[in-house]
């Protein structure tokens, strides 16, 4: 499912909506001072890999040191919620964490568990540690659809994801939310 003109997130109507609320909360995309770590995965590794690349030129372009950013490999994207708990709940946690993999529908249910049990886990992880987890893992009918989604333009879903995290951690950190 893909946003059209009539799903399209309107400024001018959530601009009017603030004079109407005590606190009204809006996160950046700035990146600068903050600790990004992305758990990869190696299973669909040439599509993991646009996806990190995209991640990594948003991540650039916001403003996040590249000495900030920490990669980790694991074998699937089964594996992701495990890596990203790691990183979000260590002895010195990362301000946010990507996921980043691909799983393919294939002949068997295999795609079904893979992809639901990946998204659960990054989403108990996120709830658990209050530590913003983005899920740029793409779950597709075939491989021309995961490769359009991890083109390196605007589109691919690993830049969505970096900027995801960090207007994540920047909303968090705001008004009544701040800790």
């Amino acid at each position: 499912m893909s946003s059209t003109d009539k799903t399209k997130f309107d400024e001018s109507v959530a601009h009017e909506l603030r004079a109407r609320v005590g606190e009204y909360l809006d996160g950046s995309h700035d990146g600068r001072g903050l600790r990004v770590a992305i758990a990869c995965s190696r299973f669909n590794g040439g599509l993991t890999t646009r996806l990190l690349v995209g991640a990594l030129d948003a991540l650039n372009e916001a403003g996040v040191d590249r000495s900030d950013i920490s990669i980790g490999w694991v074998p699937g994207a089964f594996e992701l919620p495990l890596l990203a708990l790691a990183y979000a709940d260590g002895d010195r946690p990362y301000d946010a964490v990507l996921t980043l993999g691909a799983v393919i529908r294939g002949d068997t249910s295999h795609y079904e568990i893979v992809s639901g049990e990946c998204a659960r886990g990054v989403q108990d992880v996120q709830l658990s540690t209050r530590v913003p987890i983005a899920f740029g893992v793409l779950t597709t009918e075939n491989v021309e659809q995961a490769l359009e989604r991890s083109l390196p333009d605007e589109t691919n879903k690993g830049r969505e994801a970096a900027l995801t995290a960090l207007e994540m951690v920047s909303i968090l950190r705001q008004g009544s939310l701040a800790s």
